[in-house]
């Protein structure tokens, strides 16, 4: 079921076409865990994520490459705007910039705006990845938002598909399988997968049969492609690690504390260090 949000308290549970800008805001009345405050609730004490709750950080130039290749990846997302200037930090240019920026734009220089349509046509030309992301096969950006347990979840899927399957896309400095272990742990991409499954599950539209898949893409040339999913380790450790994330908010928000670090009266050297004098 897809349906439109206009007011917090309008919020059931279900799956909605809302812009990225409501779904960030939270409109649940009372708050809800993210897939991403999950990931930053299992790996960080409870005041660090409370701070980064209560202090959303600015749009960064960084993010603007991703941003661009979902947008004409999935067909949905913000406007990208050339800014056709050959200096960027002249007061007229920033001015520029910052009004793109506010009426929800990406602001691009033509060599980037190049790069995203570049990589969008790789990603057509890779028989998997296409297949996945075919333009009709599914849809953008959907919200999902469901109770577990007394607690409200809510995850933004990149893509659903009409079969159940759930698809994320990625952007990437390295798409090389060697380089995907560490970077799915340092972005907690294992505990995402099983997050937005729990979610499909719950609300009915995702296949369980259907293996969530990531397509993972290299921003430099020749922006290469690759499909995957978690090995069931990977999603044990996921659950495991979305689960102590789920308990540590219900307990933070029934007592309205948020603690910071647990004791350490000791502190030990590195266990290399250790095994040096053993």
């Amino acid at each position: 079921m897809t349906a439109a949000v206009e007011a917090p308290g309008e919020v059931q549970p279900g799956v909605y076409d809302i812009d990225e800008k409501l779904y960030h805001s939270d409109p649940v009345p009372g708050g809800s865990l993210s897939s991403s405050g999950a990931r930053k609730l299992a790996t960080e004490c409870p005041a660090k994520f409370r701070y980064w709750l209560d202090n959303p950080q600015p749009a960064k130039k960084a993010f603007d490459l991703g941003t661009a290749a979902h947008r004409l990846v999935l067909d949905d997302g913000p406007e990208l705007v050339l800014v056709d200037a050959d200096r960027w930090d002249t007061n007229a240019v920033k001015a520029e910039v910052a009004a793109i920026r506010a009426e929800g734009g990406v602001p691009l220089k033509q060599h980037e705006l190049d790069q995203v349509h570049a990589m969008a046509a790789a990603l057509r030309a890779e028989p998997d990845a296409a297949r996945l992301l075919e333009p009709g096969s599914g849809v953008a950006e959907q919200s999902l938002f469901w109770k577990d347990r007394g607690i409200w979840r809510r995850s933004r899927l990149d893509w659903l598909r009409h079969d159940g399957q759930i698809v994320d896309y990625k952007t990437t400095k390295s798409a090389n399988p060697d380089d995907l272990p560490r970077m799915f742990h340092d972005w907690g991409y294992h505990q995402q997968q099983e997050f937005y499954i729990d979610g499909g599950i719950a609300l009915d539209v995702a296949d369980p049969d259907k293996p969530f898949q990531f397509v993972i893409q290299e921003k430099d040339p020749p922006y290469l492609v690759v499909v995957t999913t978690c090995d069931p380790t990977a999603r044990g450790i996921g659950r495991h690690l979305n689960e102590r994330a789920l308990n540590a908010y219900a307990i933070c928000r029934e007592s309205g504390e948020w603690p910071g670090y647990l004791e350490a009266p000791y502190t030990s050297l590195p266990a290399w260090v250790e095994r040096e004098y053993a």
